[in-house]
């Protein structure tokens, strides 16, 4: 499974658009090689450089997303602020306990931001508004494979 971008590439620096100090919207996402028996996709956006990446003391969560549909290959630019997430979609609660994308906001330094797409052999339950940990607890054992796309971020 291939996860990418077309507003970045892996390793290079998310647009100002998709961050806090733009206008704080959730970056086109598509992928492919969806493997065979896979019953639903979630979608986790992290970073694991926070507040600082020369001292990271926690991984900061930034959207949470599950159930979305096998089939679905792309999330549109823009879809977390208009709310129209493909049909059966559920979001989780991000660290500022919003069931949205928030995007890139690093107090000091370049940051990595992690965009981790999970294949899962099952369509998880309704889990309310789970958080990232919450999540991950739930997809135990059923996490067929995982692709990733990193962008970085820092404010100028």
């Amino acid at each position: 499974m291939h996860l990418r971008s077309d507003a970045f590439r892996s390793g290079e620096e998310i647009p100002l658009r998709y961050t806090c100090d733009g206008s704080d919207l959730s970056p086109p996402l598509s992928w492919d090689d969806v493997p065979a028996g896979t019953r639903s996709l979630a979608l986790i956006i992290e970073d694991p450089d926070a507040p600082d990446p020369n001292a990271p003391r926690r991984t900061y969560t930034h959207w949470v997303l599950y159930n979305l549909p096998p089939g679905t290959r792309s999330l549109e630019e823009a879809v977390a602020a208009s709310g129209v997430l493909p049909e059966g979609t559920k979001a989780g609660i991000n660290d500022a306990q919003e069931p949205f994308y928030g995007g890139p906001c690093p107090p000091v330094g370049r940051h990595r931001y992690v965009h981790r797409l999970y294949a899962l052999d099952t369509e998880l339950p309704d889990l309310g508004y789970p958080d990232r940990d919450m999540l991950l607890r739930a997809m135990e054992g059923h996490i067929i494979t995982t692709a990733e796309l990193i962008g970085t971020y820092q404010r100028h």
